[in-house]
């Protein structure tokens, strides 16, 4: 009779673990952009070697993935192992009930999760409250892809604050306009599909009003079903045109002023929809902006700025993450403008340095993105 090593055993079981696991993540992808401010969590439920049901969490206020997942499976989910993306909750002040109380109920006996939920009303409760029931559990199967799954959550549940990518489309020379303002089109046709399916998976989209009045973009998500997100332009002097295509988009746009120079037409832009974020120094507080939009439920914001936001950005510390989309042309001219402008540089050794950098190509265009 033929007896297995251990250590095969042992490699056997993780590729297992780790084949299911990736399964719960694809599922978990699917709602991204749609879940906020909840994570993305897949589920799977396996038993005598087959999946037998799987689901994933749709939209905030909707069932967790876990409990879609055991009622799929309804009495089969009996003695079956449960793949999970995240730490199932435990806690009741909430929208849905407790995940874990199902999971006791439903009889499953063996619960592998990705990661623990940084939520300090879970984190590692829910582990405790599955081990207390007689539940083998086992945590950190693909954590480091789970951890990258829900990046957004992640910052926003720890820090309070969201979490913020700054997307560029520039030359091989740096540039992202004309000396005369002309920026379209940089890149090609799929890059520019890329940020449309980009701004369908972020709560927000900040611009600056020199890009309004440059290109009256709309900054919408015009690909596939996503959702749009909410524009925020800074316009300190209130220049916005009423007529200006954010203005007239879904969901709703904010203006961040200093001043409002007419009351008439400030009355006008409420009556459609349009918030106001107004400040008194002379200079936005970025990071106070942040804390603003985070309070109003925005966890995620893309930043598509011009020269000067996308320096002011930096330079106040609120990027997680860049993606820059580099076209194969040159502009020149020093009066162009330059991808991160501003006043203030930065010695070599003090520049922002990216960690877990890619570099992919898309279309015609390359990709370099990472996080600071």
């Amino acid at each position: 009779m033929y007896v297995p090593i251990n250590g095969f055993v042992v490699f056997f079981m993780i590729m297992h673990d780790v084949h299911y696991m990736k399964r719960a993540l694809s599922l978990a992808r699917r709602a991204e952009g749609m879940t906020s401010p909840n994570p993305m969590v897949g589920a799977v439920l396996v038993k005598k070697g087959r999946v037998i049901s799987e689901g994933y969490h749709k939209k905030a206020g909707t069932p967790h993935a876990e409990v879609i997942a055991i009622d799929a499976a309804g009495n089969q989910a009996t003695g079956s192992t449960l793949y999970v993306t995240l730490e199932p909750c435990c806690h009741k002040d909430k929208r849905t009930p407790p995940c874990t109380e199902k999971i006791i109920a439903s009889g499953i006996k063996k619960v592998i999760i990705a990661m623990k939920d940084p939520n300090p009303k879970v984190s590692g409760s829910g582990i405790r409250e599955l081990e207390k029931a007689g539940i083998g559990v086992a945590c950190g199967v693909l954590e480091e892809q789970a951890r990258t799954l829900n990046e957004v959550y992640i910052k926003h549940i720890t820090t309070g604050m969201p979490f913020v990518v700054l997307k560029i489309a520039m030359t091989l020379d740096g540039k992202i306009a004309t000396p005369l303002g002309e920026s379209k089109w940089i890149t090609g046709e799929p890059a520019r599909r890329e940020v449309h399916r980009l701004r369908g998976k972020v709560d927000a989209v900040l611009s600056g009003i020199g890009t309004v009045k440059a290109d009256n973009p709309q900054l919408t998500c015009r690909t596939g079903k996503r959702k749009d997100p909410v524009r925020v332009i800074i316009d300190p002097d209130f220049e916005i045109s009423p007529q200006a295509q954010v203005l007239s988009c879904p969901p709703q746009t904010i203006l961040v002023t200093r001043t409002v120079s007419s009351l008439r037409k400030k009355e006008g832009l409420t009556e459609k929809g349009v918030l106001f974020i107004e400040h008194e120094l002379d200079r936005i507080d970025l990071n106070r902006l942040m804390e603003r939009l985070c309070e109003m439920g925005i966890t995620s914001v893309l930043i598509e700025g011009g020269s000067s936001l996308n320096s002011s950005c930096l330079e106040a510390g609120i990027v997680d993450k860049v993606i820059f989309y580099i076209a194969p042309m040159i502009i020149g001219g020093k009066d162009s403008f330059p991808a991160v402008g501003g006043r203030i540089f930065r010695e070599i050794n003090e520049a922002f340095r990216l960690t877990r950098s890619v570099v992919r190509r898309i279309g015609v265009d390359i990709v370099v993105e990472g996080y600071l």
